[in-house]
């Protein structure tokens, strides 16, 4: 009994030993199993390049009634893991390496044409006759008031070097190939132009086209998105109002160079086929068959503006800016405030009252203004100085004070002359004289603050009509200047002299400046630059361009004022 419970117990033990190997012999197997299916998996996402998440790659199960091992490998997304085990060998790491790099190159091309900050072309889109190049130019001067360098390629200047002289109507047919041959070129270097303008640095180019075709307008978008990497913004431009169509069309038959040695009768039968030959071309824009352009539609220059997939800190302002706009005729007055005291004795700022002759020009301004609003009624804009008030106080209109209006901010330097601020701050009076826009007295303003201060002004006014702005010299050159689209660096010595109507009149997109000068003597306060603007240049350099002027108010100079006039 005892050697059948011995037997019994060797029995057991070679059944586990037995257990043991077999075992041992399966494990072994199972990983040489999940070794080889890793390295496919591997070696295949190396190929494929795929981006999943999380990869599960499961052995066949082994159909053993006894025995069912199920083997799972994972291999989960993470780059430190992933750079480890996908490094088999030099090539495939570099296959590797340049598919990264192809990759990388992609996303940054994404990221870099939708990026805010990159160059912005605007084009153009709509018949003749319909605002285009008054909305062109205008915005253009809104932007480059606003620090955003923008230049106008109109498409017509290039046409018209390709032609000594305009012929007719015929250019413009659907079957003149030379015609259209010569459209196309023109349309094309205007576009090359706006490109090298946009890749110098500057932030917005307007192309003053017709585009209107869906053709032309998607090789547009596709050369300037994939090609270029610039942001694009077609701006439809729709009249349907008959009175602004017709003023349109009587401006382009007195201003277009394309008429000028045309009669009359000639010009308006050759605009009207014109027209014609459009509008068998002309396709508007359609958001369902055009869903990939960003487009803002504008209907009767500002009446109804609709936009469609418009993003961007840019494009963001211009359709405001083209909401407020308006389309009508203007006549705009500027004039500075009569003679002050302070004009007479040369000092700079402050809230002086008018000298005698500063009376005499706001009565003689009075007399001219309100004869004008017989006819037409006037508004009259002034600053919050007293000057300006007095200078205003008979003319008879509504009046506004507008703070935006208030001279330039001399700071510590309010009240000075010009030869007290090189006696006493001559390093800041050969600061100014090398930069005057952008130079900021201590404690006041420069140019630059006066523009910006000027905005909301400056658009309001640009929808007004009859405005009579009696205002202060540096503001004055800031507003004439924007209007006249004047350079920058030009504004600060821009002559707007004393007793002096200034008179704006829009014809198109630009403006008529008239003078007017009325009969009533006063000093001359315009500085020139200097040519010497170091700060070692003696008193005598610094001075040189100094306008003369009385060091006390002379009681015998106006004394008999009636009889100047």
């Amino acid at each position: 009994m005892a050697l059948l419970n011995n037997r019994g117990d060797w029995y057991l033990y070679i059944w586990l030993i037995y257990r043991k190997i077999y075992s041992a012999v399966i494990w072994l197997l199972g990983n040489h199993c999940r070794s080889d299916k890793s390295r496919s998996v591997i070696s295949a996402s190396v190929s494929s390049q795929s981006i999943g998440g999380l990869h599960r790659v499961r052995t066949r199960r082994r159909k053993s009634q006894q025995h069912r091992i199920k083997h799972i490998v994972a291999l989960v997304r993470r780059p430190s893991l992933r750079r480890i085990v996908m490094a088999p060998g030099p090539s495939t790491a570099h296959a590797m390496m340049e598919d990264k790099e192809k990759t990388l190159s992609n996303v940054t091309m994404r990221r870099r044409r939708i990026s805010q900050f990159a160059p912005l072309l605007i084009a153009l889109v709509g018949l003749p006759a319909r605002g285009k190049s008054q909305l062109a130019h205008r915005l253009s001067r809104h932007l480059n008031w606003n620090g955003e360098s923008t230049k106008v390629f109109d498409c017509s200047e290039y046409r018209r070097r390709h032609m000594a002289l305009y012929g007719s109507h015929d250019i413009f047919r659907a079957d003149n190939q030379q015609g259209s041959a010569i459209r196309r070129q023109s349309a094309r270097e205007a576009v090359q132009d706006a490109v090298l303008w946009l890749k110098d640095g500057n932030s917005v180019a307007i192309f003053d086209g017709t585009n209107i075709t869906r053709e032309q307008r998607r090789e547009l978008n596709d050369y300037c998105i994939s090609d270029m990497g610039f942001r694009i913004l077609f701006i439809e431009c729709v009249c349907e109002d008959q009175e602004l169509l017709e003023r349109n069309i009587i401006e382009i038959l007195h201003y277009s160079a394309d008429y000028k040695t045309m009669s009359e009768e000639e010009a308006i039968d050759d605009l009207r086929k014109k027209l014609e030959h459009y509008m068998r071309q002309y396709e508007p824009i359609d958001a369902n068959l055009e869903s990939n352009i960003n487009f803002v539609r504008v209907e009767n220059m500002g009446e109804t503006v609709t936009a469609h997939k418009v993003s961007g800190q840019k494009e963001s302002g211009i359709l405001g800016y083209l909401s407020g706009m308006r389309a009508l005729p203007q006549t705009l007055y500027f004039t500075r405030h009569g003679e002050s005291e302070y004009n007479v004795l040369g000092r700079i700022g402050g809230d002086a009252a008018l000298s005698p002759r500063g009376e005499s020009y706001a009565h003689a301004l009075a007399e001219h203004l309100n004869g004008l609003s017989v006819r037409e009624p006037l508004t009259v804009w002034t600053s919050e100085l007293r000057r300006t008030k007095q200078t205003a106080a008979e003319i008879l209109a509504p009046k506004r004070s507008i703070r935006a209006l208030n001279e330039l901010d001399a700071g510590i330097c309010e009240g000075l002359t010009y030869e007290e601020m090189q006696e006493r701050f001559p390093q800041e009076f050969a600061w100014r004289d090398q930069d005057k826009l952008r130079y900021r007295y201590p404690w006041g303003e420069s140019y630059i603050d006066i523009m910006t201060r000027l905005r909301p002004v400056l658009s309001a006014l640009e929808d007004e009509h009859n405005v009579v702005v009696v205002g202060h010299q540096a503001v004055l050159r800031c507003m004439l200047g924007y209007f006249l689209d004047a350079k920058l660096d030009e504004l600060p010595y821009m002559n707007v002299p004393l007793h002096t109507i200034v008179k704006l009149t829009s014809y198109g997109y630009k403006y008529k400046v008239e003078m007017i000068k009325l009969p009533i003597e006063c000093v001359d306060t315009h500085r020139k630059q200097p040519k010497n603007c170091s700060i070692n240049r003696s008193t005598a350099d610094a001075l040189v361009t100094v306008p003369s002027h009385y060091d006390t108010l002379p009681s015998n100079l106006w004394q008999n004022t009636e009889a100047q006039l």
